[in-house]
């Protein structure tokens, strides 16, 4: 009752906060929060107090991940014109990703106004606003207009505009129930979905920055667990202290133009699905410490990890890999997961990391359409960090001087393994890749792990590195031991 009594109090100031028949719509900062000073933002000739989020907190504060970032939101279905002014007097801007097609143009007072039109870019759309790389950017998140607005009964959990403390720091969601968070509610707590037909959604924060490493309520940021008919959408999540987003052993997920803004601690997986299927992440934001995708099999008896599909997604990783498949991986099968046209603008170690273990199968994979934006310049160069690391598996390749990898997959033994022996990579087509920027490293390099627990079936097509189409005979492409019917072209 008290529940339902906080939500229909909570609807009331929403109501009152909305603007009618709006065209473009921005919300100002909820009381509490210090907005980020390093940028000054207006929006249609509205003034914006970018939101705040930090990178690095103790004890990792020995990682360079560029400081404190901002972050601004704004719901329009027409042309809009940004204007942003850094407080360092710069001659140009950055925007990421290059895919957008965006460009600052500086005015006579030094600040850059940025031309916003949906006909011409696909909405939603993300961006980074960099200075000088991951120094204290601005995100930007321009929304499609919010024409739902539920109201609160005893199914539906609603939180206006304003900073929000729920009990415990933990909200609990079961079947048919709905979470709604309203452009300018920041909620601090954590979410645990169990049932059938659940769904988050508004263009609110969902904020963990208040807890310690590894420490937030439950364990996890939103945790889907043993469900089934799941969507998550237009929300943001600010400062995880653990994994994000996580679905175990649930069908029918859909992830949704959802922006994950992390960087504070290690751990912080963005969207990490375990002995899931038919998951579907669409036209999201990921940035993160660890790995921005991890797909995992926990757990043996939760059944495979099976037709998983990220597209249209703009990739962030500070530290760790963009995808990581296998670690921790039980399931008898991986299969059928699809990565494409996505934007990876950050990254640094081995972007995409395939390694079956446990006698795991993993196979028919899709990686297409994918654009790099090389910055080595801005990335860790720390050389724990840099280097392939092959755990107990030796191959024939100098990693010394090759900082940066694109994908990485052979079956493998490591720490995170019960069984010790490898798994099998079957099927994968890796075709219409693209990196830019400055030049570095980035192979490829696949294998299988001995005669038994072998790669069969590998297809690179049109991977075109820095201005240069590679072919079989290119120094990046390593196609070695123990794998059959591997070709590129």
């Amino acid at each position: 009752m008290m529940k339902r009594l906080f939500a229909a109090v909570v609807i009331l100031g929403f109501l009152a906060a909305v603007p009618s028949r709006a065209e473009v719509r921005v919300w100002p900062l909820p009381e509490g929060e210090t907005p980020n000073p390093n940028w000054k933002v207006s929006i249609g000739g509205t003034d914006v107090q970018p939101l705040n989020a930090r990178t690095a907190d103790p004890p990792f504060q020995k990682y360079d991940y560029g400081g404190d970032y901002g972050i601004v939101s704004v719901d329009t279905d027409e042309a809009i014109t940004v204007t942003v002014r850094p407080d360092t007097q710069v001659e140009s801007l950055t925007i990421r990703p290059a895919s957008l097609g965006l460009e600052a143009v500086k005015t006579d007072d030094g600040a850059f106004t940025i031309a916003i039109d949906p006909a011409r870019v696909t909405i939603p759309c993300q961006m980074s606003i960099e200075t000088d790389g991951r120094k204290h950017p601005l995100l930007v998140f321009v929304n499609p207009l919010q024409t739902e607005i539920p109201a609160a009964d005893e199914n539906t959990i609603v939180f206006g505009p304003g900073s929000h403390f729920p009990e415990g720091g933990h909200l609990t969601l079961s079947s048919n129930q709905t979470l709604y968070l309203a452009a300018g509610a920041v909620v601090h707590a954590t979410v645990e979905l169990k049932g059938e037909n659940i769904r988050i959604f508004g263009r609110g924060v969902l904020d963990c920055s208040d807890w310690e490493w590894t420490k937030c309520p439950g364990g996890l940021v939103v945790a889907i667990r043993e469900s089934k008919n799941v969507s998550i959408s237009g929300i943001i999540i600010r400062g995880a202290a653990s994994w994000t987003v996580v679905p175990t052993n649930s069908d029918d997920v859909t992830i949704e133009n959802i922006k994950i803004c992390g960087g504070r601690v290690q751990n912080d997986d963005g969207i990490n699905p375990c002995n899931s299927r038919r998951v579907t992440i669409r036209r999201c934001f990921i940035r993160t410490d660890d790995d921005c995708i991890a797909i995992k099999g926990m757990n043996e008896e939760y059944g495979n990890c099976e037709d998983i599909t990220v597209e249209h997604v703009v990739f962030w990783c500070d530290r760790a890999r963009i995808v990581l498949m296998g670690h921790e991986s039980r399931a008898p099968y991986m299969r059928r997961v699809t990565f494409r046209d996505c934007d990876i603008i950050h990254s640094q170690n081995r972007n995409f990391l395939l390694e079956p273990g446990e006698n795991m199968r993993m196979e028919n994979l899709l990686f297409e359409n994918l654009r790099f934006e090389a910055n080595p310049k801005f990335e860790l160069t720390d050389s724990d960090n840099r280097q392939i690391d092959f755990n107990n598996l030796r191959f024939d390749v100098d990693t010394a001087d090759k900082e940066t990898w694109l994908f990485v997959g052979r079956p493998a033994v490591n720490r995170y393994m019960k069984t010790q022996v490898p798994g099998y990579i079957r099927d994968v087509t890796i075709r219409d890749i693209t990196v830019t920027g400055p030049v570095g490293y980035y192979g490829i390099l696949f294998s299988g792990a001995d005669e038994e627990h072998t790669t069969e079936g590998v297809l690179i097509e049109n991977v075109v590195l820095f201005g240069e189409k590679q072919g079989s005979d290119s120094p990046r492409i390593h196609l070695q031991q123990f794998l059959t019917g591997g070709e590129v072209r």
